[in-house]
């Protein structure tokens, strides 16, 4: 009965809206712990080694947010494969629409910029979760010690070398301005499927999405930045 109604295109969309929602919550405080940085590199390499340092409930937490990526892309391709076969001649030429259908580029482009988020994120891990002196990557110039603490990872000298380079630093404030479309409609369309939206209340929910996918995109753009031109 379960997988029934997940395979169904009701349960589909139930799914893409819960571990979208659970995505949106997951992203939100990943770019509130990047603003550690801001306070200085200790801060923010303890906050780090706190996370870590939770042992099984952090590897968890990560095996739950592996699954919640995996059944939010593969739902949403298998969404939007359905719909190109309901429809296999695609329009010569799109407008942007108001009202309900909220068709706009956020919405068109939303399976290209969550695949091209998806390939991003593999590459952020390496470079930084299995990076030098994370996982399996010892590296002494990696670890540091505070007041005579036990050593622990130096994070933030691996970002602080990512985001002095061109390539890394504009790279990444581009796939974040990404990820501010894929947000701009995705919150709303998350709280669509789950019922929670409203004809009077849709421009006020649409309205919410984009400012919250805009402040968590110019969170996350904002770190990269200042270190690239020295500010921080």
């Amino acid at each position: 009965m379960l997988k029934k109604l997940i395979g169904s295109p009701v349960g589909k969309k139930l799914v893409t809206g819960v571990t979208g929602l659970g995505l949106v919550a997951f992203v939100l405080l990943h770019m509130v712990g990047n603003l550690a940085l801001l306070s200085g590199d200790q801060p923010y390499n303890e906050y780090a080694h706190f996370l870590t340092g939770l042992g099984p409930l952090f590897y968890a937490v990560e095996l739950g947010l592996v699954a919640f990526f995996l059944f939010h892309i593969v739902t949403g391709i298998k969404i939007w494969i359905g719909k190109r076969n309901a429809r296999p001649v695609g329009y010569d030429r799109y407008q942007t629409a108001g009202g309900p259908s909220r068709q706009t580029l956020a919405s068109r482009s939303m399976i290209i910029t969550g695949l091209i988020l998806m390939v991003f994120l593999v590459f952020h891990v390496i470079s930084f979760k299995f990076g030098p002196g994370g996982p399996g990557n010892a590296d002494a110039a990696y670890v540091v010690a505070y007041d005579g603490a036990e050593p622990i990872r130096d994070l933030a000298k691996l970002v602080r070398e990512k985001f002095s380079t061109p390539l890394y630093t504009f790279g990444y404030t581009a796939i974040m301005l990404l990820l501010i479309l894929h947000l701009r409609h995705g919150v709303w369309s998350a709280m669509q499927s789950l019922g929670a939206t409203k004809p009077s209340l849709t421009p006020a929910i649409y309205s919410v999405g984009g400012l919250l996918g805009a402040g968590i995109g110019i969170g996350f753009i904002f770190v990269p930045l200042a270190i690239y031109f020295n500010l921080i």
